[in-house]
Order: C-alpha cells, then sequence, then structure tokens
C-alpha cells in the first residue's frame, strides 16, 4: 500500500469517530431529494425533515442523509428561492436537532446545489459531480451570490473561492500550494494577486475563467470536502459509523402524512374483521387520513375474512395513501395475507412470517381465492407463488431460474407449465432450484430475502418515523374499555386465574346457596372470561351456552340428583369443550400447531375444574374451623343426636306450632316452642337466630321447621 493510500485510510477513520459524526446513533435515515426543486417538493421535504427533527433524541442528533440519485437531473430547472427555503431550513433553528448529511451519486446542476452547500457533511459516489450552480439563470445576481456564501459559510463546509466559482462562471478556481507551506484555494483577483507575488509554488486549476466550473468527486474528496466516497448506502453507514441507513419512504415525501394505527392481535374472525373494517374506514370520513399503520400478532383464523380485509390493504382508495405493516411477533396461517398485503411491510427481527396457525388452508381454499391473491401480489410487487405457500403447507414451492436471462421466478411445478402451449419446453427453459419450505413460517431475514417483506424494524415508533409520521399515531376509533380487554386477553396466566377463582367462588356459593358475594364473583370471573375471549375473536354464543349448561348439569348432580350420573359426565363434559373451544377458533386440530392449542385448553379446563372440586373440599374441610368463614358453610346435622332423640321422644303434638330459633339453622340448629327448646331441622334454608318458625312436619324426633 503507498503512502497515500495509507494517510488517506488513517484520515477516514479519524474522520468516522470525529465530533462531527454520531458514534452513538444506531440508525440514520434517508431521504430522496426532488430534482428539480419546486415550490410544493420544497414545502414537503422541509416538512419531512421536520418531522424527522421531532422524533430525535433530546440528548444527540438524528443522523439524516440528503439522497440525490443517479437520475437527479434538470437541477437547472430549480429556483433560486426554492433551494434557498430548503437551505435555510437546514441550517435554522428548528432542525438543529438534526445531521445533514448529502449523499450525490449523480451530477447536480443549478440551484439544486444550494442545499448541499447546507450540509454538515457530503458523500460523493465515485461518479458524482457539482456543476455550475449559476446554470438557468441568465445574468448575475449579487444577492444570489451573496445568499450562497451566506448559506455556506454557516456551514465552513466549502470553502468561499470553491462556492464563488460554482455560483460565477468568469471566476477562476484553483487549489494552490504555497511557498510558506499548506494548500488552499483561490480564485479571481485574489489569485492573480498571489501570482504575481509568487507566492504560489504549485497549483492546480479546478476550474477556468469563463467556464462554468465541473467539480468532481475525486477533488472533492482529495480536498477534504467531502467524508468520502462511497457507492451504496451500507458503505455510507459504514462511514458514519451507523448500525444502518432506513429509507423513508417516497410516499411521504408527497405531503403531510397523517395516520392511524390497527393492532390486530389474536384470532381472526369475523365479527373482529367487521369491527376493524368499520372502525378503517371511519377514520377517512373526515379526510385527513391517508396512511394505515398495521400492526399484526395473529394465528389467523378466517382465509375468508383476512382476503376481504387485506384486499383493502392491498388497493386503497383515496384518500387513503399507504398501509404500513409490522409484524411484532408472528402473522401465522391467513394473517399472513394480510401482512403481506401492507406495503411496505416491516418485520422485528424474531417475528415470524406465514406458517401454521389457527385455520388449515387446503389447496382448493386457495382456488377460490387465487384472483384475489394474484391481485394483492401485483399491487405489492411479491411472488404470487410465495403467497400461496405462505398460506398453503401442502404447497410445494421452488425457486426457478431462466437458463437463458437468469430470471426468478417463485412457484410450483405445475403452475410453472399451466400456462404453456408446450410445456415440456417451458419446463426445459427454467432451472430447478431449492424448495422454499415455509411450513414452520419465514424469519424476517428470510421473508426479506424473498420479497415479501421490505425490512426489518424494532419498534412501530420506528415505522411510523420511516413512513412519515412524528410519532405512533392514535388507534383507530374503538372505545378505551375494549382495547384494554383485547389487551388483558393476551395473558394466558390472567384467563387461566380467571376460571380457578371463578370456579373456586362456585364451590363456595354452592356450599352457601342464596347468591351472595361468592356467586357475585363468579358471574364476573366468567363473564370476563368469556368477553376476553369474544373480543379476541375465539369465542361465540355456543361456547357460553355450553359452558352455563355445564354448570347447571354439575349443579343438579350435586343438589338435586343422588350419585353421579349423566347429568354429573354431561355437565363436566360441556364445561371441558366450552373452555377449550373458547380458546380457539377450530373444532378439530388439523395440524401440530392446532394439536399445541387444543393441548393448552384442555390443560386450561382440567386445571380449572380442579378449582371446582377443591373449593368444595375447602369449604367442607376447612372453612368451618375458620371464623371469619365459618359462617358461610351450612352446618352437617347432628345424624346421631336425632337418632337417639327419635328414640327418647314423641314431637308430633308440635306440628303446624310457631316458635322462635334460639340458633342459626344450617340446616340443623334449635327452636323454642312455648317453654320447650327442641332439635329442629329446616326445609332445605339457612333461617338466622330469633326469626319465627312452624313446624311443617315431624317424623318421630325430627321436627321440619320452615320459616
Amino acid at each position: 500500500m503507498t503512502l497515500r493510500a495509507w494517510l488517506s485510510f488513517v484520515f477516514l477513520a479519524l474522520l468516522c469517530v470525529s465530533p462531527g459524526f454520531s458514534a452513538d446513533a444506531e440508525n440514520g435515515y434517508v431521504v430522496d431529494v426532488p430534482v428539480p426543486l419546486g415550490g410544493q417538493s420544497a414545502t414537503t421535504l422541509i416538512g419531512q425533515l421536520e418531522r424527522l427533527a421531532k422524533s430525535a433524541p433530546q440528548d444527540g442528533r438524528l443522523d439524516v442523509v440528503l439522497r440525490y440519485d443517479a437520475e437527479s437531473s434538470g437541477g437547472e430547472a430549480t429556483s433560486f428561492e426554492d433551494a434557498l427555503k430548503v437551505a435555510r431550513a437546514v441550517t435554522g433553528e428548528r432542525l438543529r436537532s438534526l445531521r445533514i448529511v448529502s449523499f450525490v451519486q449523480g451530477s447536480v446542476t443549478g440551484h439544486s446545489l444550494l442545499p448541499i452547500l447546507a450540509s454538515d457533511s457530503i458523500l460523493l459516489s465515485s461518479g458524482a459531480r457539482l456543476i455550475d450552480a449559476s446554470a438557468g439563470e441568465s445574468d448575475q445576481d449579487e444577492t444570489i451570490v451573496l445568499a450562497y456564501q451566506s448559506i455556506a459559510a454557516r456551514r465552513g463546509l466549502f470553502p468561499k473561492p470553491v462556492v464563488a466559482a460554482l455560483i460565477d462562471p468568469d471566476v477562476e478556481l484553483a487549489w494552490v500550494s504555497n511557498v510558506g507551506g499548506g494548500k488552499s484555494f483561490a480564485g479571481g483577483e485574489e489569485l492573480v494577486k498571489l501570482r504575481e507575488t509568487g507566492e504560489v509554488l504549485e497549483e492546480e486549476v479546478w476550474s477556468a475563467a469563463g467556464v462554468p466550473a465541473t467539480v468532481s468527486a475525486d477533488q472533492l474528496r482529495s480536498a477534504r470536502i467531502a467524508a468520502g466516497i462511497v457507492e451504496t448506502l451500507e458503505e455510507a453507514a459504514e462511514v458514519l459509523d451507523l448500525a444502518q441507513i432506513i429509507p423513508v419512504e417516497s410516499d411521504a415525501i408527497g405531503g403531510v402524512t397523517n395516520g392511524v394505527l390497527l393492532e390486530i392481535t389474536g384470532s381472526i374472525s369475523r365479527s373482529r374483521v367487521r369491527r376493524w373494517q368499520s372502525n378503517l374506514n371511519g377514520s377517512l370520513v373526515e379526510g385527513s387520513v391517508n396512511t394505515w399503520l398495521i400492526a399484526l400478532d395473529s394465528i389467523g383464523g378466517d382465509l375468508d375474512q383476512s382476503a376481504s380485509l387485506a384486499s383493502s390493504f392491498a388497493m386503497p382508495e383515496p384518500p387513503l395513501r399507504t398501509v404500513v405493516g409490522l409484524v411484532s411477533k408472528e402473522a401465522r396461517s391467513d394473517s399472513a395475507l394480510l401482512a403481506v398485503a401492507c406495503k411496505p411491510l416491516y418485520m422485528t427481527p424474531d417475528a415470524i412470517l406465514g406458517g401454521t396457525g389457527a385455520d388449515e388452508i387446503s389447496l382448493s381454499d386457495l382456488d377460490n381465492h387465487d384472483e384475489l391473491i394474484e391481485s394483492i401480489a401485483r399491487a405489492t410487487k411479491r411472488p404470487v407463488g410465495l403467497i400461496r405457500g405462505l398460506l398453503c403447507s401442502d404447497l410445494e414451492v421452488y425457486r426457478y431460474t431462466n437458463k437463458k436471462t437468469g430470471r426468478v421466478k417463485y412457484t410450483t411445478p405445475a403452475d410453472l407449465v399451466s400456462q404453456a402451449d408446450d410445456p415440456d419446453l417451458e419446463r426445459d427453459r427454467w432451472e430447478k432450484g431449492e424448495r422454499i419450505e415455509m411450513k414452520d413460517g419465514l424469519t424476517a431475514d428470510r421473508a426479506i430475502a424473498l420479497g415479501l417483506a421490505d425490512g426489518r424494524s424494532e419498534s412501530l415508533d420506528d415505522v411510523a418515523r420511516r413512513s412519515g409520521m412524528e410519532a405512533v399515531p392514535k388507534p383507530v376509533s374503538d372505545r378505551g374499555l375494549v382495547r384494554f380487554v383485547e389487551r388483558l386477553g393476551r395473558s394466558q396466566g390472567l384467563m387461566m386465574i380467571l376460571l380457578m377463582v371463578g370456579f373456586v367462588a362456585l364451590s363456595a356459593e354452592m356450599n352457601a346457596p342464596g347468591m351472595g358475594v361468592p356467586g357475585f364473583l363468579a358471574m364476573v370471573c366468567f363473564g370476563l372470561f368469556f368477553w376476553m375471549n369474544y373480543l379476541a375473536g375465539t369465542a361465540e354464543w355456543l361456547e357460553l351456552v355450553l359452558l352455563m349448561l355445564g354448570l347447571c348439569c354439575i349443579a343438579l348432580e350435586i343438589f338435586v340428583i343422588p350419585g353421579f350420573g349423566i347429568f354429573g359426565i354431561g355437565g363436566l363434559i360441556m364445561t371441558i369443550a366450552s373452555i377449550v373451544l373458547m380458546s380457539q377458533t377450530f373444532v378439530l386440530p388439523q395440524n401440530s400447531y392446532q394439536l399445541a392449542v387444543i393441548t393448552r385448553g384442555l390443560w386450561a379446563a382440567l386445571g380449572s375444574l380442579l378449582g371446582l372440586f377443591g373449593g368444595f373440599v375447602l369449604m367442607r374441610q376447612f372453612f368451618p374451623h375458620l371464623p371469619l368463614f365459618r359462617h358461610l358453610i351450612m352446618e352437617t346435622p347432628d345424624v346421631e343426636a336425632i337418632h337417639q332423640a327419635e328414640k327418647l321422644a314423641d314431637f308430633s303434638a308440635l306440628l303446624h306450632q310457631t316458635g322462635q330459633t334460639t340458633t342459626p339453622l344450617r340446616p340443623s340448629g334449635k327452636a323454642r316452642f312455648g317453654d320447650q327448646v327442641v332439635q329442629v331441622v329446616s326445609d332445605g334454608s339457612m333461617i338466622d337466630k330469633g326469626v319465627s318458625v312452624t313446624v311443617i312436619d315431624v317424623q318421630g324426633a325430627k321436627v321440619v321447621v320452615e320459616e
């Protein structure tokens, strides 16, 4: 390596860690600058930068790259006023939280150069050039020259002679080596004076007098005006010491981005899709919303409903402009169709796209929605074969490469030749490659590589920023209580606790009839359990009816019908079935994912029933000995005492007489009839102390009373 190369390497390394660049920032953002700049495009560009500035961290600056792509021609049509508006905004107070880096990939001419002079730093591709800022101006205006010098002086990136040569073709520009050492730029009268005084040891003319200035990437790099020569955003990220440079969607530049957020979680069902669609459509009524942000964490559940919603995502109608998606954890089964219908689609690093889920999709199901899937693929520019493979695990999708053109196609062997006049000839045109395994879903990196996703993102906040929004937008119109219950319903542990508490409380109420606090608590727990699952899309009214019938049958078996027969067994089966069905959208499992779901549901049901029987044991064995709970338990009749009393006394004379209880009857206790205190039994209800009772039946020494 030559000495010059070593020096360049050391300089680049020092530049990357210099205070001018953010070593702490993880991500930067790139915004494409429209060339030529117009009044509207300049305004929207400034608005986009201001939104990024508002999202910058309070203790640092956000790196934003203004990219002038290789096709940035026509800069001479940019008006000075529009360019100056952008340059002033870039150097102004409102964008102080941004570190602006211009990335020039092609040739930029005219007043489109002015925002570049206002940048904190500049990167160029090897073929980039800055050409004649005065292009498009008929004559020189002193005001324009002063404005250029003023903007450039704010940053100090471009030396004054370079700026003068770019704006005035009559100015000669040279990079001179002085007799006293060092190199500097000189132009116009200053350059003439240096030559006359003999202070120029060596000079390199960059622009001759009378010739419009053209400055190349190599010249700017050698003069240390440019931070580096790079060809891609990845190389730019290395120079700027950023983890990555994230594109901000070009649609966001076209105007102010106003969005709403829809969170699709849990299962897909008809009622939920109807509510989501209604809320989304309602957000467009006022006309200010033009972006939907969809956060997905779903196991699917209904292909028909997902297809209906996906069509509105893939083909948005005005005023809707963009539907942006983020898969936060998973988008399985038919919910994968909702995900790929979003453009752009981002995924968190550990997210899963596709794979088996709550709905088992067959080949015939795919055929029924084939036209819709193809239209979604065309609208989003995603491979239709891969979309079909995401939905149906039975589909064998392969990578095919055209032997002549190198074009890649993802499809099944049958679909490859389905439209061909000569299947054998068509098959010979393609080289069959690897099978794309999608049964267990695709990781974020794999989905991006296959073109099914557009990038990785760590959070909704990051996705909102990429889409041109200042922050995560407000959720679509929905009752806050509904959203709160839906969030609670995502916790399986909370569901289990509700069932356990509900059954224990039901046991307490069965041991102490009268519909008191335990009964009310049981109703609340079962009601919340059903509502959470209903909002999650897994419970319908059938499951609620099964649960109520099951509990009623168990109660009949325990309190009315002796033994444990058909009502008890049937009640247990219906109760277990209702709890299991409330946690899933299918009846019988058809894949490994559904088998895991139904297994969790069975364990939850069995654990809950243990709460029912455990509650009985708890109430019978322990509560009678605790003063706090003793009054909740009906006392078991003292059978031996009653039997002995039957041998010694005859109370038939007390029939229809009225007395007063001297102890609570639960159901046995004592009552006074005249001067006589007798052991009595209530008719099944609890009767408090000091209550008037009437004898309704006498069986030997067994006296039955009612209040």
